[in-house]
């Protein structure tokens, strides 16, 4: 009944878009049938939930959390590991590094050369730890998890279908522990357990942290740089500022104008070898133009060179900037589809420009409505109670909210 509820307010919005296609086959063709469904099978959205203890699935779906201090313990032997980050080798630990095959490539976007609807749904839901769950995150992850779960239903019981959560850390002033902490307790207040996640860090696409993949941003935008497709860019925050206000007084939108863009090689490496601090910058192909078939929205399409001039990849800090987390982060654990508010549509640009130039397959999107207040206004605080955590204080018990953000 409730995955019922949940795919119809999908279908409701892809068929206001689409002329009415279906939520089943925007994230996925059907596959041959594997193995019978069982029409009375119960989703257990609440620790009320029941659900049939001798069947497999069922038991998987209410599996005991594993033991972090075990798994931490397991991956400190591994090698590589540092710091509660699993590092890729670097060339320093080996005699010689050879250029990466097909199969490690692979590896590295498990889904290149295939066709995202073919492959059993590999949802995410990422949110950052930097406050309560909003009832619009919490509906986010609620169409991401149904998805994966009908995807484990109806895909080899082998497949890698499922539902993967991904706290998206990076903004160090303002993430925090007890952020993270709430927000998943209110995943599991919900009933929305995942698959995969920071509690899972041995798992095969982890770490889970965005502040634990930082080896792997690193080595790609190294990657993009030897391409010819990124490049240093050591202007002071000065420097830009005065670029900005130039920009700003002739009536041009303010964009970074690529003074560093086909610097001198020779004054590149004097400056670096100098330790002049740097950003790293994407550089944004002439003419390029990036078109995505979103599975509520259609056809949508940005003219990259006129929206965008060449942005950040990584900050002069080292740290990576949000969109090229993301990209990577989806291509490397195998996401099929992502399904998320449509206040990220104007993100997909960035991101598929990113995954273009890094060969990697984009997955599917889907970007719904946001929910909105009585003055047709998104969402805050101004309105009332807008976490999970408030509503659940208030009593509210959590098939209630299942069926509130499923309506």
């Amino acid at each position: 009944m409730l995955l019922n509820m949940a795919a119809l307010a999908l279908l409701c919005a892809s068929a206001g878009r689409r002329g009415g296609a279906g939520v089943a086959t925007a994230f996925t063709r059907a596959p041959a049938p594997r193995r019978a469904l069982v029409a009375a099978r119960r989703l257990p959205f609440s620790s009320n939930g029941g659900g049939d203890d001798s069947d497999p699935a069922a038991l998987r779906r209410r599996r005991a959390r594993p033991n972090n201090a075990s798994l931490r313990e397991k991956a400190s032997k591994l090698p590589g590991y540092l710091d509660g980050s699993l590092f890729s080798t670097t060339e320093d630990q080996t005699e010689a590094v050879a250029a990466p095959t097909v199969e490690e490539e692979r590896h590295v976007f498990p889904n290149a050369g295939k066709n995202v609807l073919d492959l059993p749904p590999r949802m995410r839901f990422a949110p950052s730890p930097t406050g309560s769950l909003h009832v619009g995150g919490a509906r986010t992850a609620l169409y991401n998890w149904l998805v994966a779960k009908k995807g484990q239903l109806d895909f080899d019981k082998d497949s890698e279908a499922g539902f993967v959560l991904r706290v998206e850390d990076t903004d160090l002033a303002r993430s925090t522990k007890e952020s993270e902490d709430s927000v998943l307790a209110d995943l599991s207040w919900l009933g929305l357990a995942w698959d995969e996640g920071p509690d899972t860090p041995l798992a095969k696409y982890g770490p889970y942290r965005q502040s634990e993949r930082s080896s792997i941003y690193s080595k790609l935008a190294t990657k993009l740089i030897d391409e010819g497709k990124a490049y240093p860019c050591f202007c002071t925050p000065e420097e830009l500022e005065e670029m900005k206000a130039r920009m700003e007084a002739e009536g041009v939108p303010p964009r970074y104008d690529g003074t560093w863009r086909d610097a001198d090689p020779d004054l590149v490496a004097s400056k670096m070898a100098a330790g002049d601090p740097y950003t790293v910058r994407f550089k944004v192909p002439p003419g390029a133009r990036v078109v995505i078939d979103d599975a509520v929205r259609g056809t949508v399409s940005w003219d990259a060179e006129a929206t965008v001039g060449d942005f950040i990849l990584l900050r002069s800090s080292g740290v990576p900037v949000y969109n090229f987390c993301v990209a990577v982060d989806d291509a490397s654990m195998g996401i099929t589809t992502v399904i998320r508010a449509e206040e990220h549509l104007t993100n997909t640009l960035r991101q598929g420009l990113i995954l273009d130039a890094l060969g990697a397959p984009r997955p599917r999107y889907a970007h719904c409505s946001l929910i909105l207040g009585e003055d047709k206004q998104k969402l805050s605080k101004r309105h009332g109670a807008t976490s999970c955590n408030q509503f659940r204080l208030d009593g509210f018990l959590p098939d209630a909210m299942i069926n509130y953000l499923a309506l």
